[in-house]
């Protein structure tokens, strides 16, 4: 999986198409799911080469965690769609597992192999939360599923230091009908989940998990992971809210 520099939403949707017809666990154009998911993995200078494995390992394992299975099953769809992205700077986003459909404990197992076997494509870079937003944005049209709600779950130890206003681009996303939520590692920033709820989570149901610290991080996002699947609305997430409101609310320092 090479390297990928952020796309024109146009590009983006035929490439999110390609992956889908050639990836692990493809699925028939439009399939209902109770949640499309993208799992953004921080890859930046401030993550070493055992943080991003402790990342990786975190996440495979709360996927056969058996709850997980639960809280799918009891949806309306009883199936989720997942896609994992690794990201830095502004301009280098990759794709390290492409959308894949879960539903029952082997494809469950195929996605924690997926995870667990992917390569590091990022060795180091800035921390562009607004460059993964807008690009992850581009993934969710023709990805050949309709999901009752569609998410992008950010896991990172620091702020936005590169690209466009976070907030800014925070808006534009959420006003397209996608929910931000975060996961943040505690062990350079201690206020960093203050930061996220001032400036980055947003849309229906949007919450920040806490890891203390990268061992901290398998038990953290296991919790995200469930709440994400299990708080899911019955129809249609509701439109965004007056997005004034939310500005005046959010004044936090980048």
């Amino acid at each position: 999986m090479r390297i990928l520099p952020k796309l024109p939403a146009l590009i983006a949707v035929s490439l999110s198409a390609f992956l889908l017809t050639w990836g692990p666990g493809s699925a028939s154009a439009q399939q209902r799911v109770d949640l499309e998911l993208i799992l953004a993995i921080d890859s930046s200078a401030s993550v070493d080469f055992e943080e991003f494995e402790l990342q990786a390992r975190g996440m495979a394992n709360a996927f056969r965690d058996p709850t997980v299975l639960a809280v799918i099953r009891a949806n309306r769809y009883k199936a989720i769609a997942v896609s994992v992205v690794e990201w830095a700077s502004a301009d280098y986003q990759s794709i390290n597992v492409p959308w894949m459909l879960l539903h029952d404990a082997d494809s469950l197992e195929r996605m924690a192999q997926a995870i667990e076997t992917m390569p590091r494509n990022i060795m180091t870079g800035a921390t562009s939360i607004s460059g993964l937003l807008e690009f992850s944005a581009g993934l969710f049209p023709g990805n050949g599923f309709e999901g009752t709600q569609r998410t992008i779950d950010v896991s990172t130890d620091g702020r936005n230091n590169q690209g466009k206003e976070v907030s800014y681009m925070r808006d534009l996303v959420t006003d397209e009908g996608i929910t931000i939520n975060g996961l943040t590692i505690l062990n350079d920033m201690p206020r960093l989940n203050r930061y996220f709820e001032h400036r980055i989570m947003g849309g229906f149901g949007a919450f920040v998990e806490i890891a203390r610290n990268y061992e901290d991080y398998g038990r953290a996002f296991l919790r995200k992971l469930i709440r994400e699947i299990r708080s899911l609305p019955v129809g249609r997430a509701p439109e965004p809210p007056d997005r004034r409101l939310i500005r005046i609310a959010a004044r936090w320092p980048e």
